[in-house]
């Protein structure tokens, strides 16, 4: 097995937190009414479609048929997506700029909508000090579809054994580790460090 050298980063809730909530609680005052919402209306299940590669477009003409009493709010999440997004998680950044000045290589893998990712990149200066970044919603593949791994690997130019992956969803990381990439299940900044020191990456 080679040496670790290279890590592979997810993003949403890994590096950025991400919750839906986060937007819809500044549209919808009851807290019955704005539950009810999110788990009929925008849902995870429904936002997810936008990352494997649906258009925005597509998807909120759909859903406001469905739902015409909510079509501002529906449209809302299609121009308004980045405030879906928190902030950073709590000592990433930080871990980031470590790796990069230990020299190590950095990329990453996210399933995120293509136009949300526009929305949102700007923002975030953090992905200049990648090398390449994977986002599902270009590719129209999503994790943990082995072929998105695939993809990433090949044109990140590494093999599956010289790559820590960091995701928070086990399902993403048991499927990299069927294909050989080693995993960090991330819960904290904390705990990824002390990984990261016990591989020589810090």
């Amino acid at each position: 097995m080679s040496k670790i050298d290279t890590v592979i980063f997810d993003i949403g809730n890994v590096l950025y937190r991400w919750d839906l909530r986060c937007l819809f609680t500044k549209l919808i005052d009851d807290p019955e009414e704005l539950d009810w919402f999110l788990a009929n209306v925008v849902t995870p299940e429904w936002h997810f479609q936008h990352d494997a590669g649906r258009l925005f477009a597509e998807m909120v003409a759909e859903r406001s048929r469905e739902f015409p009493e909510y079509s501002d709010h529906i449209m809302a999440y299609s121009q308004r997506f980045p405030e879906t997004i928190l902030g950073p998680v709590e000592g990433m950044l930080d871990l980031v700029h470590a790796l990069r000045d230990r020299g190590n290589p950095l990329f990453a893998i996210s399933n995120f909508g293509a136009e949300s990712w526009a929305q949102f990149r700007p923002s975030a200066p953090i992905f200049e000090l990648f090398t390449d970044i994977v986002i599902s919603g270009e590719e129209k593949l999503i994790k943990p579809d082995a072929a998105i791994f695939e993809l990433a690997l090949k044109r990140f130019a590494r093999r599956a054994d010289q790559c820590l992956f960091i995701d928070d969803r086990l399902d993403n990381i048991e499927a990299g580790e069927a294909i050989g990439l080693p995993g960090h299940h991330f819960k904290n900044a904390v705990g990824l460090e002390r990984e990261l020191k016990a591989l020589g990456l810090l």
